[in-house]
């Protein structure tokens, strides 16, 4: 019977008796034949429904590369696997076609015995550009699967091969430890929420005989927070609740979520209702919680354990959350070890709680413009004068969790003053700072076993940069006492000076100098860059046949010129090698490099000895990884006296003017260098293992003394910022007062002075005596920014700032609310009206009398009655219930009239100046009183427009100010006012 073989490909003609199968071995194609009846072919009519492919062991099978990258993917279906290739990485089968387009790769085809395999790869160099795209830009994981040569006893157990091919690291976006598209200046957060009790669903609240608002049993419930930076160490918990959550997230700033897979169904929506607020990375993991429940469990992870008195602290929520995070981690790294700081536990009542809505709304981290972190216009861009990548990752956390600690706040303003103050120390100081690295992620690489020799430069450089800082500090305190100045009053330098560890950091400095050879660490990345000249050569010639000008320029600009080749003949000579470290390193390195000096000496005199028995001048001595260690001859009368005068060597390759040959006495001597070349790279090895062990012994005094570098970076950055824009410190205390004279927008300002503006400040005593302000005005008057400016200075005085006033006293801020801006969310149904009345919802079951809330056209959404009616109400909760500093900006006026009873309760304008000959200007200095006109017609004359519109208007505003049409019972009567209005415009 003939039989019917659909295949996508022509089906090969084969011998009739059997078929030969290439196998995939190794980074080459090695063809291995294998005898196969035909009878044995599956035959008839392939079924659509199965898979053709297949690696059953009695039929055809896969090339060993693709079966490879099928059984990892199989092991990690979640992941994209990017599997190591040689001087590639590749993607295989389903995934190839899926994210081959997604990553602008070309996805080929691969003829193989079992049908066409896809695949597309890219040049290893490359990894972290794909990398970023996958995990940063796509969200997802991805395996890498690296070449781990098989030893003699694995070869024969898997069939001869070379080389096995294991994932040795998951990447997921919480997980990033060194990457080159790692963000510097901000955390890279990995966070787990845990919810170990049942949540009690209560859709609606309840409000008691007293009046207080109960809040549902969901919001109530305690859950554990958990969080880590694998790039730094960093490691926190905290117990809080669900009604916290959002403010949580917000401020840690979180790239992944962990929750586990096995929590009841009502805890998890409630959970991930708050996740969906954001569209956060959520990441559910199998999580076994039937083990001892104790902070024990975390040791081997810590670089110190926590001390048993301290166990307790620890609710039951945060040590499952901490279970959970670490053993995400531990399972990602794939086995890496990992060395976490000790745990701090974050109490909500130390910080400034900061919700959702306003760290956008105030525009703390990033500009609701456009998104970007730090981004111009942003609090955090504002502020920043730091010179280090770890003094911004410790402003941007103080900026987004201000202390509510007088002392903690007072420790930083004290020392924000010294360096104001003393201007040759602060840029002594910041001077140094400049010559420093990031080494609380230099020395986490080494707790991950992958820093470099180029890493152990970088923390020699650190710890010498914080010798000098030190000594500097101690010499100005040394100055200041003999000068009996307040520098040493304070005790801040004092406080500074006391923190630094040197002894081991310094002794770990030394050993370094004494051990790495910067030359030879730069020659040694020259011959690495020679030695990759293939894979660029390759890579060149695919994009310049297959890709686009974008994927020529993304290749590292080093290797886009290809490196001019050596002479193939003299590669690898031994005279050419380069090592990293002295040869003093270590008694058994020098030694070494003795005895191959000897060699070399004794190989000079072999090819001095050579060349006279031969009688040419052109014989060298070589080492070509084709034919070992050679003689090599060239020009043809010298090809023809070697032959002649040495007739004992024996032949390994010619051509009609090379000779290449072996002698005995050479290939002695060169197997006796590569033996000492193989042990001086060994104790090589082993010298930067121990250099790497020390810098894990001192890991504790290395990252003390980095967290005192962040510090001083971040004072300086105060003092800097405080000098260049006037700022002051101001004056905290426990009362309920806000005092603020003279009071400036932080961002605005610098927008303003930009555009060659003026900005105008403004006082604000809003507290004991009127703990409400009522502000109307025009529309661009500045209302909205001097909410939003108090706030921020309430921020900046908290986080240990000076502020942007001429005087400020400020009662201390449990939470900052603000209602402020306007936007829709359709994704989740939600009106713009709405958004606002969850945001205000929010603040009146949340603030407290140490809360201070900003609130800006509250009920503008609706009718004019009914946003009347919530914008009194609102007023009337915050004054009576939550009893807390607030303005409430609004053009409603009546609702001054509505509340001119209200003895705590005081009104303010803005105002407009109008010329005789039409022309206007903004007042925008707050003033006692009530302004009843918006001048909204002005602001749309300035926006453009139409001329005939603006007339409508203006007829339309004066016949609406004027008596309104009655109905017959004496109430307004829409249908007559429209009436009345078409008659006066018509």
């Amino acid at each position: 019977m003939e039989s019917c073989i659909d295949y996508t490909e022509p089906t090969p003609i084969v011998p009739p008796q059997d078929i030969q199968l290439y196998m995939y071995h190794g980074p080459v194609e090695v063809p291995i034949t294998t005898y196969v009846k035909l009878k044995e072919l599956p035959q008839g009519i392939l079924n659509a429904g199965l898979e053709v492919l297949t690696d059953d062991e009695n039929g055809p099978t896969y090339p060993t590369v693709v079966q490879q990258a099928r059984a990892n993917m199989r092991k990690y279906e979640s992941c994209v696997l990017l599997t190591r290739v040689g001087g590639f990485y590749e993607l295989y089968l389903d995934q190839a076609d899926e994210y081959g387009p997604l990553l602008n790769l070309k996805v080929a085809q691969k003829k193989t015995t079992v049908g066409p395999v896809s695949m597309a790869g890219f040049p290893f160099f490359q990894l972290d550009r794909f990398l970023k795209i996958l995990v940063q830009d796509l969200n997802k994981f991805v395996a890498i699967s690296e070449e781990f040569a098989n030893d003699a006893a694995r070869k024969v157990k898997s069939g001869g091969l070379m080389f096995d091919r294991r994932v040795s690291r998951i990447v997921t976006p919480g997980t990033l430890v060194d990457e080159k598209f790692l963000d510097p200046y901000a955390n890279n957060f990995l966070l787990a929420v845990s919810a170990e009790r049942q949540i009690n669903k209560v859709h609606q609240d309840s409000t008691t005989a007293s009046g207080s608002t109960e809040v549902p049993g969901e919001a109530t419930q305690a859950i554990g927070l958990a969080w880590l930076d694998l790039s730094t160490g960093e490691f926190y918990t905290q117990s809080t609740k669900v009604v916290a959550l959002p403010t949580a997230l917000i401020r840690i700033g979180a790239k992944e979520i962990i929750i586990s897979s096995t929590m009841d169904q009502q805890s998890k929506e409630a959970i991930e209702g708050v996740f969906g607020q954001d569209r956060y990375l959520v990441t559910r993991q199998q999580h076994d919680a039937v083990k001892s429940i104790t902070v024990a469990n975390w040791s081997t992870m810590l670089e110190t354990p926590v001390p048993a008195s301290d166990h307790a602290m620890f609710t039951r929520e945060e040590i499952l959350a901490g279970d959970m995070l670490l053993e995400y981690a531990a399972d990602k790294l794939q086995g890496q070890g990992i060395t976490l700081q000790p745990p701090i536990r974050k109490l909500e009542i130390e910080n400034m709680g900061i919700d959702r809505h306003s760290m956008q709304g105030l525009e703390i981290l990033e500009t609701t413009k456009d998104g970007l972190s730090g981004g111009k216009g942003s609090l955090l861009h504002a502020m920043r004068r730091t010179v280090t990548k770890g003094g911004t990752r410790l402003l941007r956390d103080r900026i987004s969790s201000p202390s509510t600690s007088l002392t903690v706040i007072c420790e930083r303003l004290n020392l924000v003053e010294l360096f104001l103050m003393q201007l040759e120390l602060r840029e002594g100081v910041l001077g140094l700072l400049r010559r420093t690295y990031d080494s609380q992620r230099l020395v986490q690489k080494f707790a991950l076993g992958r820093g470099d020799a180029d890493d152990l430069l970088s923390l020699l450089r650190t710890i010498i940069a914080v010798q000098n800082i030190f000594q500097l500090l101690h010499q100005a305190m040394n100055n200041s006492v003999r000068t009996t100045d307040k520098l040493g009053s304070d005790h801040s330098l004092a406080s500074i000076i006391q923190r630094f560890s040197l002894d081991g950091p310094n002794v770990l400095a030394s050993r370094i100098a004494e051990a790495i050879d910067e030359e030879g660490l730069m020659a040694s990345h020259r011959n690495e860059q020679m030695e990759s000249a293939k894979i660029v050569s390759m890579a060149q010639e695919i994009l310049e046949k297959e890709g686009t000008p974008t994927d020529y320029e993304s290749m590292p600009r080093a290797l886009r010129s290809k490196p001019s080749p050596k002479d193939p003949g003299d590669q690898g000579s031994e005279d050419d090698d380069t090592w990293v470290m002295r040869r003093n390193a270590s008694p058994t390195l020098e030694k070494l490099h003795r005895s191959l000096t000897d060699l070399r000496q004794k190989k000079t005199r072999l090819t001095v000895g050579l060349r006279q028995q031969a009688e040419t001048s052109s014989l060298t001595l070589r080492w070509t990884p084709g034919l070992g260690h050679v003689c090599h001859v060239k020009g043809t009368k010298d090809v023809r006296m070697s032959a002649a005068n040495l007739p004992s060597a024996r032949s390994a390759s010619s051509t009609k003017s090379t000779r290449s040959f072996y002698v005995s006495e050479w290939s002695t001597l060169g197997g006796q260098i590569d033996q000492v070349r193989f042990q001086i790279q060994t104790e090589e090895q082993r010298v930067f293992q121990t250099l790497r062990a020390q810098v894990v012994l001192n890991i504790v005094k290395i990252r003390r003394n980095s967290a005192v570098l962040d510090e001083l970076d971040v004072a300086c950055s105060s003092a800097v910022l405080a000098e260049e824009q006037g700022f002051v410190r101001p004056k905290l205390n426990d009362r309920l007062s806000h005092i603020i004279v003279g009071g400036r927008h932080p961002t605005v300002k610098l927008g303003l002075e930009e555009q060659g503006r003026s900005f105008v400040s403004n006082d604000c005593f809003v507290g004991e005596e009127q703990r409400v302000w009522l502000i109307t005005g025009p529309n661009m008057a500045g209302k909205s920014t001097f909410l939003r400016q108090n706030a921020l200075i309430s921020i900046l005085a908290q986080v240990g700032s000076f502020v942007p006033a001429e005087h400020a006293e400020i009662g201390i801020v449990d939470n900052i609310f603000s209602r402020v801006g306007s936007a829709d969310n359709l994704f989740k149904d939600q009106s713009t009206f709405m958004v606002e009345m969850l945001e205000t919802a929010a603040i009146l079951k949340n603030a407290t009398r140490r809360s201070f809330v900003i609130m800006d056209e509250v009920g503008r959404g609706t009718t004019p009655e009914d946003g009347i009616a919530v914008g009194f109400a609102c007023l009337h909760h915050l004054y009576h219930t939550n009893r807390c500093r607030t303005l409430f900006a609004t053009h409603f006026h009546v609702l001054a009239d509505m509340t001119k009873d209200w003895d705590n309760l005081g009104c303010y304008c803005t105002d407009v100046e109008e010329s005789s000959n039409g022309t206007f200007s903004y007042i925008h200095r707050l003033r006692p009183g009530v302004n009843r006109q918006s001048h909204a017609l002005k602001v749309a004359r300035l926006a453009g427009i139409p001329e005939s519109a603006i007339r409508i208007a203006e007829k339309t505003l004066g016949s609406l100010q004027g008596p309104l049409p009655q109905r017959m019972d004496g109430s307004f009567s829409p249908d007559r006012a429209e009436a009345s209005l078409l008659s006066t415009v018509g």
